[in-house]
C-alpha cells in the first residue's frame, strides 16, 4: 500500500499531490497542452514511468476540432497551439474531461507573447472538470511563472515545475491507487485439492544436519526438503567414487550431469564441480576423475564426499530463474526472485517480497523484473507455465515460514517453459532456532488456519490463506 519514492524532492511532490488530488478510477492520462514539445516531452515521461495516454473517443476528437485552429494535433496529447488563450483552455479541458476514456488531465503552459499565462491559469481554475477526474498543472517559465503557480496553490490544484514532475506526480496517484486495491483482495493461494507439503519429512531432515552439526545441507537434501513442498526437483542418486557414479548413470540413463559433493563447498561451478551433458560410463568416471584433480588444486582444503548423479535435462525453450530466500536483520525473511544461472550476480535482475505470498502476490514479484517480459513469450518461444512459477514462489514461501531453521535458500536454475518447471540445484543454510522464534519474525503475520476458505480462479477451485 505504500508509494515508493527517491530523493527529498519527490517526497515533498508525492505529499502535494496526494493531499490534493483524488485517485483516478484507472490510469488513462490525458495531455493538454500550448506547445507540442512539451506535450511529447510529457508523453516520454509518461512512458519511461510506466503509464499509459487515454485514446480520445471521436466524438472527443470531432469536439474538439470545433474549438481548435485547424493546426491542432489531432490527437492525445492534444496541441492547442501556441496562442491559446484562456477561453480556449477551459473549452478544451471541458471536452477533454468529459471523454469516458480520460481518467485524469496534466494541463501544460509554455509562456509565449501571444497570451497570458495567469489567464490561462484562471480558466483552467475555473473550467468544469469533475471531482473524480484528477487535474495537475505545469506552468513553465520560472519567476515569471510564479504568478500563476500561486493561483493553482490558492485554489488548491497541485502544479509543477516542469512536465516531467507532473508526470512523475501523476504516477504517485496511480501507485496510491494500485496499492490501495491490493490491499482490498483476497487472492488465491494454493489450488484447492493440492497435497499439503511434508512438513515433517523436512524437518528431519533438517534436524539430521544439525545433530551433526551441519549448517549446508547436500544437494540431495536440499532438494527433498523441496520435494516434500511439491516444487519439482530432477531425480537424483548420491554416490561416493567415479565407479559408482558410473552404475548411478547407468540407471538414470544418459546424457547425465555430475556434480561434485562437499559439506565445504558452496558455489560447485565456482570450483569446476559440475560436469554437464555426459554421454556414457566413459565420458562419467573421466569427468570424476578429473574433478577430483580439479578441485584438490583450487580447494585443498574441501572434503569431497562423493558425486551427485541426476538425469541431463533438455528444454531448449526453457528460461532459467533463480529463486530464493535470505535473512534481512530489519524485515526477517525475505524471497528473492529473477533471472537465474552461472551470470545471476553479474546481470543483477533480482527483486524481493516478503513472505508469505500468496498467487498475486508471486505474480507481483515477477512483474517486477526485466525477466517477466521474456516469460510471457516472445517471438517463437511461447510464454511459460507462470501459475507453475507462481506455485513455486507460494510453495518457497510456506517452506520458510514452516522451517525456522532455514536461514537460505538458493534454487539456481529453475527451469521454466510452457511445460512447467524443475529445479535443477538446490541448496539450503540452516542453524539451530528455537521453536517458533523465527516465525515470529515474519514482517507478515498469517491468520489462523480456520480463516482458510476456497474461492474460483481461472476457472479452477482455489485455497484462500488471508494474510496481514
Amino acid at each position: 500500500g505504500l508509494v515508493r519514492v527517491y530523493n527529498m524532492d519527490e517526497m515533498f511532490e508525492a505529499v502535494q499531490t496526494l493531499a490534493l488530488s483524488g485517485s483516478p478510477p484507472r490510469d488513462r492520462l490525458a495531455i493538454v497542452s500550448n506547445g507540442g514539445g512539451f506535450g511529447v516531452l510529457a508523453t516520454d515521461a509518461l512512458i519511461d514511468f510506466g503509464g499509459r495516454l487515454a485514446d480520445l473517443s471521436p466524438v472527443t476528437l470531432a469536439r474538439l476540432d470545433g474549438l481548435l485552429p485547424s493546426t491542432w494535433s489531432r490527437a492525445n496529447p492534444v496541441d492547442m497551439i501556441g496562442d491559446a488563450n484562456g477561453a480556449r483552455y477551459a473549452a478544451t479541458l471541458e471536452a477533454v474531461a468529459a471523454d469516458p476514456g480520460v481518467d485524469a488531465i496534466i494541463a501544460l503552459n509554455a509562456p509565449t507573447a501571444l497570451a497570458s499565462s495567469e489567464d490561462a491559469a484562471r480558466a483552467t481554475i475555473g473550467a468544469h472538470v469533475p471531482s473524480d477526474v484528477p487535474l495537475l498543472t505545469a506552468w513553465l517559465g520560472g519567476n515569471d511563472a510564479r504568478a500563476a503557480r500561486q493561483l493553482f496553490t490558492d485554489a488548491g490544484i497541485p502544479t509543477y515545475d516542469s512536465p516531467h514532475d507532473a508526470v512523475r506526480a501523476y504516477m504517485h496517484l496511480v501507485s496510491y491507487r494500485r496499492g490501495q486495491q491490493e490491499l482490498r483482495e483476497t487472492p488465491p493461494s494454493t489450488p484447492a485439492g493440492e497435497p499439503s507439503p511434508d512438513v515433517d519429512a523436512a524437518r528431519r531432515i533438517i534436524d539430521a544436519a544439525l545433530m551433526e552439526g551441519r549448517d549446508l545441507l547436500t544437494e540431495p537434501e536440499a532438494k527433498a526438503v523441496l520435494a516434500a513442498y511439491h516444487i519439482p526437483v530432477t531425480p537424483i542418486e548420491t554416490v561416493t567414487d567415479a565407479k559408482a557414479a558410473v552404475a548411478a548413470a547407468e540407471r538414470l540413463g544418459y546424457p547425465v550431469v555430475l556434480k561434485v559433493l562437499s559439506h565445504q563447498i558452496t558455489h560447485k561451478s565456482d570450483v569446476g564441480g559440475v560436469a554437464l551433458n555426459l554421454a556414457d560410463g566413459a565420458a562419467v568416471h573421466d569427468a570424476a576423475t578429473r574433478m577430483l584433480e580439479r578441485i584438490a588444486g583450487v580447494a585443498p582444503e574441501a572434503t569431497v564426499d562423493g558425486f551427485a548423479v541426476q538425469p541431463m535435462v533438455r528444454r531448449p525453450q526453457a528460461h532459467e530463474l533463480f529463486v530464493g530466500a535470505s535473512e534481512d536483520p530489519q524485515f526477517g525473511p525475505v524471497l528473492l526472485f529473477g533471472q537465474g544461472g552461472t551470470a545471476t550476480e553479474a546481470i543483477a535482475d533480482t527483486e524481493i517480497a516478503l513472505p508469505p505470498l500468496n498467487l498475486l502476490l508471486a505474480r507481483q514479484l515477477m512483474r517486477r523484473t526485466r525477466i517477466w517480459r521474456l516469460l510471457r513469450g516472445f517471438r517463437d518461444r511461447p510464454p511459460v507455465d507462470l501459475e507453475a512459477v507462481e506455485l513455486t514462489l507460494v510453495g518457497v514461501s510456506r517452506l520458510i515460514a514452516d522451517l525456522g531453521p532455514v536461514v537460505e535458500l538458493d534454487i539456481n536454475p529453475l527451469l521454466a517453459d510452457e511445460k512447467g518447471v524443475i529445479a535443477l540445484d538446490a541448496r539450503i543454510v540452516v542453524k539451530p532456532t528455537a521453536e517458533g522464534e523465527r516465525a515470529a519474525r515474519l514482517s507478515i503475520r498469517p491468520y489462523p488456519t480456520e480463516l482458510e476458505r476456497t474461492v474460483e480462479h481461472r476457472g479452477r477451485p482455489y485455497l484462500v490463506r488471508p494474510i496481514r
